[in-house]
């Protein structure tokens, strides 16, 4: 008999009705008396588990009233409809083959363990509810993203995992090389000789795929990455890891403000499409992990981001009747609570904008204030910032210049500045942390917990 996924006997209840049908999984929960017994099945298509009822008159009957968590079995039965208990149907086994007895020593018994203990048994905790949930949702919004993109004419890019410019600050990257650390380096005139490594010179894994971007914007207009990205920082804050997700689209013929109106309708569809598809694990996290979170959710698609310079931010945090860890200052950038306290008091999403110049990157957009850059933050509810773009510096010269003001190799960085001098139009980009994403959109505080495997300093397990 072919098998029937679980997923379809939730969705299409009714064409299953008093049908045999073979489902295969793994045991939930399992419960017995002396002549019958419940089961609690689920085989990783569907966020429910399936209830399965087993008698006395099957031939190994005591052998399944053994069954512990986590076994792996096959059941043979028949689908009834239960509209008077908890489970809308459940499955009357004629049959049970048991795949693999789990051992006794599984480590996820019928109890509720810590997020700090399932990060130590990361490759088992996708089989529990929450995480179950969570990279279901993960799995979910990354198809979104895809599909933004392509329905919108953008074209997907693979930029380079390993490159040699230091464009984003090599205290940041992570230094690739082939030379053997456990023997003495290879040095010329007091440094290590990186032209005997295996690129010839020193060479990082890249943290942004934003310059490789641009040049393909200006050959398709629109373009987007979405891969893995590293970062070296020594940071262990709950926000914070070295391997995470990044979004990065790049288009060409757009302002701040246009950035701004994709930025918007993008967050939207993303969490509109999880809205949609996975009900039963938002409905979860709702319960279990953030209270409102569907009326959040909801919320932030029906509503309109507001707006503010970064210096009316600042204005507004220093009228704030409020103690603040940290004073909001005109040429620095938002901690934490000021994210907090603004998404507060707008009640919803905000773009930051034009914010100063010596706090942001060479590459973007000088105002005619000459104080400011066109750059802008998302800051949503809940999560803080959870975009940051700007409108590139299409100007040669003047991006020259504030190279040269930062110290960066005009050389290294030659065909991107090429970029300048061949067809240079208005563009902007943005970056968007999936992980980040993930985290507002699940309501889960740690971003540890919506990696399956988390790189952090000091650990990087399995």
């Amino acid at each position: 008999m072919e098998t029937t996924i679980i997923k379809d006997l939730f969705r299409n209840t009714t064409n299953y009705e008093n049908q045999e049908i073979k489902i295969e999984g793994w045991v939930r929960t399992v419960r017995d008396s002396k002549t019958f017994g419940f089961i609690e099945l689920n085989d990783g298509s569907f966020f429910n588990n399936v209830q399965v009822v087993f008698n006395n008159n099957l031939s190994n009957f005591d052998e399944i009233c053994k069954l512990t968590i986590g076994s792996s079995i096959a059941v043979t039965g028949k689908l009834i409809i239960t509209p008077d208990a908890k489970q809308p149907f459940e499955i009357q086994a004629t049959s049970v083959t048991v795949d693999n007895l789990s051992s006794q020593d599984y480590p996820l018994q019928k109890k509720r363990h810590t997020f700090e203990y399932l990060r130590t048994v990361a490759h088992l905790r996708p089989r529990t509810n929450t995480f179950n949930a969570i990279f279901r949702i993960r799995s979910v919004a990354a198809f979104a993203i895809h599909e933004y993109f392509q329905n919108n004419g953008y074209v997907y890019l693979n930029s380079p995992i390993i490159t040699c410019a230091d464009c984003e600050g090599s205290a940041e990257m992570f230094k690739l090389t082939t030379l053997d650390l456990d023997k003495p380096l290879p040095q010329k005139d007091g440094q290590t000789d990186f032209t005997q490594d295996i690129f010839g010179k020193k060479a990082f894994i890249t943290g942004s795929g934003q310059l490789h971007g641009e040049t393909f914007a200006h050959a398709f207009g629109k373009i987007y990455t979405f891969g893995p990205t590293l970062r070296s920082e020594n940071s262990n804050t709950k926000t914070h890891a070295n391997e995470f997700w990044m979004v990065e689209p790049e288009i060409c013929f757009c302002d701040l403000e246009q950035l701004m109106d994709i930025e918007e309708d993008f967050l939207k569809y993303v969490v509109k499409v999880v809205l949609e598809k996975c009900p039963e694990e938002l409905e979860f996290c709702d319960k279990f992990i953030e209270n409102g979170l569907i009326e959040k959710l909801k919320k932030v698609c029906n509503s309109s981001f507001t707006r503010l310079d970064h210096k009316e931010a600042i204005d507004i945090l220093k009228k704030a009747d409020k103690e603040w860890e940290f004073q909001p200052e005109y040429g620095e950038d938002l901690a934490k609570e000021h994210e907090k306290y603004i998404t507060e008091y707008f009640n919803g999403p905000v773009f930051v904008k034009n914010w100063p110049k010596d706090i942001k990157a060479f590459y973007m957009k000088l105002n005619p204030d000459e104080k400011t850059v066109a750059a802008v933050d998302l800051e949503v509810p809940g999560a803080g910032e959870i975009m940051g773009g700007s409108q590139r510096e299409e100007d040669y010269d003047k991006l020259v210049n504030r190279m040269k003001e930062l110290g960066i190799d005009t050389e290294e960085l030659d065909w991107y500045l090429q970029l300048r001098k061949f067809g240079s139009t208005v563009h902007s980009g943005f970056g968007l942390g999936f992980e980040r994403l993930l985290m507002y959109i699940t309501g889960m505080q740690n971003i540890r917990d919506v990696i399956p495997f988390p790189r952090t300093p000091g650990n990087c397990d399995f």
